[in-house]
């Protein structure tokens, strides 16, 4: 009973919108790294669909956005109690890459050359890659899956999502 007293007051708390800003419209080469952390139980539709456009069907897949394409972010401010999301670093985008990406066509994969591609506005169907990684659950664990602001992993982690994914490897 409590913890639904709890989920309540935290949403109502937590009105953070996220909006592309000016900023985010110059830095268009600028990768969002968004990773499904809420599993698929009682799950409302709108969510639910919202999620499967995504490609997050999964708990723990993630699945990489280029932040110039605005519509993204109102699909993440709909997911944002079931998700973590953040920019992903280029060190980090290469491991996850050696470790998690799969060629369509069974094909070695040159991971710093994907992640320059990737950083410069390419997708990864360009380069014949699965469009989601299936990650491990987190080495150490989850503290707490109450939003970010709060203190736990759910909606915008900014650059702390490197550390999640890391961990996820």
């Amino acid at each position: 009973m409590e913890e639904k007293k709890q989920k309540k007051t935290m949403e109502k708390t937590v009105k953070e919108k996220i909006v592309a800003t000016p900023e985010t419209k110059k830095t268009s080469n600028r990768l969002i790294a968004v990773i499904r952390i809420a599993g698929q139980v009682k799950v409302k539709t709108e969510i639910k669909n919202t999620l499967d456009r995504l490609r997050l069907r999964r708990k723990y897949v993630c699945v990489l956005i280029n932040s110039s394409n605005e519509s993204v972010y109102g699909m993440l401010n709909k997911v944002r109690f079931s998700v973590a999301f953040g920019d992903i670093g280029k060190e980090t985008l290469i491991k996850l890459l050696n470790a998690r990406a799969h060629s369509v066509e069974k094909k070695k994969i040159n991971a710093e050359e994907v992640a320059d591609g990737l950083m410069n506005g390419k997708s990864l169907e360009d380069f014949g890659i699965k469009p989601f990684f299936r990650l491990h659950p987190p080495r150490k664990g989850i503290k707490s899956k109450i939003h970010y602001n709060v203190g736990g992993v759910l909606g915008d982690n900014k650059a702390d999502i490197n550390k999640l994914i890391e961990r996820m490897l």
